[in-house]
């Protein structure tokens, strides 16, 4: 056994029902030389198949499995941070529920963080699909999501992941931010290591990967590189620029008033756009100051407000509560 910390593996499921029993026998087969203690916590993302179903009959049989499941679709970073709020391992492991991720993977990732890393982040060294399509654009978009957050990652976009608990919870998912884990990670000095994992086919089911995604994630490179360099001190961000603006505006307007003290020509008509930029300039820095000063305060309240959900639960499915309303259902009848 590699370990007697309990272990939390976190599986997030849509539209899966073929995958959930091969994935099930899967992880097992492999906890068995792992550990004893673990659970798996399989959430449902609003399916409209037979997944919640094919779940339940596996609760039935095995305590260590409970579902959690949504009250609608909340994409996959709603889904994981569902999974990670209901987790109650030491070690937290992520992984997709479509089959690509190969549970044997799961040993060599736990014991990079047995050995002191607070993330062990897969990487899909050999990925098999098609070149143009995925591999490139993956090449392109691992490399600008590196060089904007500053963690020097391979593979961002996997969710194959082994976590310490006590990491994952100092990081509040939202949009699509499962992917930047280890660079919000970092804001809390995390250490963060990669590992290469196997990559395999899609047997069953619908990939959910279209074009729209990519998008989400261009925006939300933004909102890392801003969450990671200004999150605590906004006005240093927007601070610069209006200085700039402010100065620059200053500056064009104080040229003009001199050389209308001088020459008391008239101003505006031989110089009417410089003046308005001089205006523009000097409004703008004051705008930027403000948005400045209000991203002070919105990063007070942030720290200080309530812990809010991006996601919403409709169920707590466990072997204890089948059993009971199976037994419910028997009195009844």
């Amino acid at each position: 056994m590699l370990t007697d910390k309990k272990i939390s593996i976190v599986v997030p499921f849509h539209n899966e029902e073929e995958n959930v029993p091969i994935l099930y026998g899967e992880i097992v087969e492999v906890m068995k030389e792992v550990s004893p203690n673990y659970e798996m916590v399989f959430v449902d993302d609003k399916s409209t198949d037979n997944t919640v179903n094919v779940i339940k009959d596996i609760i039935e049989k095995d305590e260590r499995v409970k579902l959690v499941k949504l009250r609608r679709n909340f994409g996959q970073t709603g889904a994981l941070a569902a999974g990670f709020d209901y987790a109650t391992g030491e070690i937290i492991i992520s992984m997709d529920g479509d089959l690509q991720h190969d549970p044997s993977d799961i040993p060599n990732l736990l014991k990079y963080v047995l050995d002191g890393y607070d993330i062990a982040s897969g990487w899909r060294k050999n990925r098999i699909d098609p070149f143009l399509s995925r591999k490139l654009p993956s090449k392109i978009a691992n490399w600008i999501m590196a060089k904007f957050s500053g963690v020097e990652l391979h593979d961002f976009g996997t969710t194959f992941k082994a976590y310490k608990s006590e990491v994952i919870s100092n990081v509040r998912l939202y949009g699509e931010l499962h992917r930047f884990i280890p660079a919000l990670a970092t804001l809390y000095g995390a250490e963060i290591i990669e590992v290469p994992i196997k990559n395999r086919k899609r047997k069953y089911g619908k990939s959910h990967y279209n074009i729209m995604r990519t998008f989400r994630v261009i925006f939300d490179l933004f909102t890392i590189r801003f969450l990671i360099k200004y999150i605590t001190r906004p006005l240093h961000f927007f601070g610069l620029p209006g200085l700039f603006c402010i100065f620059s505006g200053g500056g064009i307007g104080t040229f003009l008033l001199i050389k209308k003290i001088v020459t008391h020509g008239d101003i505006f008509a031989i110089h009417g756009p410089l003046l308005i930029l001089a205006i523009l300039l000097i409004l703008a820095g004051i705008q930027l100051f403000s948005i400045g000063l209000l991203g002070e305060m919105l990063t007070r309240t942030y720290f200080e407000s309530s812990d809010k959900r991006i996601y919403t639960v409709h169920e707590i499915i466990t072997r204890e509560k089948i059993l009971k309303e199976k037994s419910s259902k028997k009195i009844e009848n």
